[in-house]
């Protein structure tokens, strides 16, 4: 039932998508903010025990939801189920923007598009402005966003649904991803820049432990994706890539094996321009495979994660029906 669940959910996001913000997400950061203001105390240790807190009480409430609903009546327990998936999955939160930013470079206007990409990011980062304003950098921005995006709310989402039972994989990403993100900020201020897990200063004390768990519970899913972006794209660029991206600093190692994996699988040029000096500088003879980005890498991004959430649902259902047959 788990493979039945996931395409269901997927098939409504794809129907009506949630958008980054809504309700939940709004409620969930209220109550994560209200732990950090009650029992944050200038060290780290508080933020291992608000983490753990937090934690616990989310995984335990989905959890008992999951048995109780199982114990009265299956079919409530799938529904249930398919509702958790569904607000913690999110391939159309990517799609839908990349296809205004098409039509708009489709139409030569790179205003447009670079609007419609700051609009799409600063749904989760307020403060974000696009920082190019080539047509080439509008896209490079569009696609790093989008392929990071598409890893953290579909295939490391996945990955622990085929790990843990029931929903409980997915909240446990979700709300370590959240914890991470708001956490390695002042208490004061908005979300964070999207994906960057630390900006410096004494703010991130509290929020050291959930940083480092984000890591350790994003680790494997993260190679996953980047094995797959190589799997159904240019494996040898993408491979290349990522051994280059393999030790070399980063604030985000996460994120820049994402960018690494995809930009090569795609033959894009996708990593940050800062980045990508600096592992130039690191490594003699290191050079980025790939071309500059365009509006035709646009569309080849959105088939290289079609082509890798397929490659994810094959293996999910062969895994099902060894269960089945075992």
């Amino acid at each position: 039932m788990g493979l039945i669940a996931l395409v269901l959910a997927l098939f409504i996001e794809q129907a009506r998508p949630l958008r980054a913000g809504h309700w939940a997400d709004r409620e969930f950061a209220v109550a994560v903010d209200w732990v950090r203001r009650h029992t944050e105390a200038g060290a780290s240790e508080y933020g291992l025990m608000g983490w753990c807190g937090v934690m616990a009480l989310t995984i335990g409430l989905v959890g008992l939801a999951h048995w109780g609903l199982g114990r009265l009546n299956g079919a409530l327990q799938f529904g249930f189920d398919v509702l958790v998936l569904y607000g913690t999955l999110g391939f159309r939160r990517f799609s839908q923007a990349f296809s205004e930013i098409q039509v708009a470079l489709a139409a030569g206007d790179a205003q447009g598009a670079r609007e419609s990409l700051t609009r799409w990011i600063r749904e989760v980062n307020p403060d974000f402005i696009a920082s190019g304003s080539s047509m080439n950098e509008v896209c490079r921005e569009a696609i790093a966003y989008a392929l990071v995006l598409a890893h953290r709310n579909v295939f490391a989402p996945i990955f622990w649904f085929l790990v843990l039972p029931g929903p409980l994989g997915p909240v446990l990403y979700r709300v370590a991803e959240t914890l991470a993100q708001r956490w390695s900020q002042p208490a004061e201020a908005a979300l964070v820049a999207p994906f960057e897990t630390g900006r410096g200063g004494s703010d991130e004390i509290y929020g050291h432990f959930a940083r480092r768990a984000y890591r350790v519970i994003d680790w494997l899913p993260v190679r996953l994706t980047a094995a797959a972006f190589a799997i159904v794209g240019n494996f040898e660029d993408a491979a290349y890539c990522m051994r280059g991206a393999r030790g070399r600093p980063s604030r985000d190692p996460q994120r820049a094996l994402v960018l690494a994996a995809g930009g090569g699988a795609l033959g894009v040029r996708v990593a940050d321009p800062e980045l990508e000096a600096e592992w130039g500088r690191n490594e003699a003879g290191f050079e980025w495979a790939g071309v500059p980005a365009d509006a035709a890498a646009l569309r080849s991004a959105v088939g290289l994660v079609w082509r890798a959430v397929v490659l994810w649902l094959v293996f999910f259902g062969m895994i099902s029906v060894a269960s089945w047959v075992g």
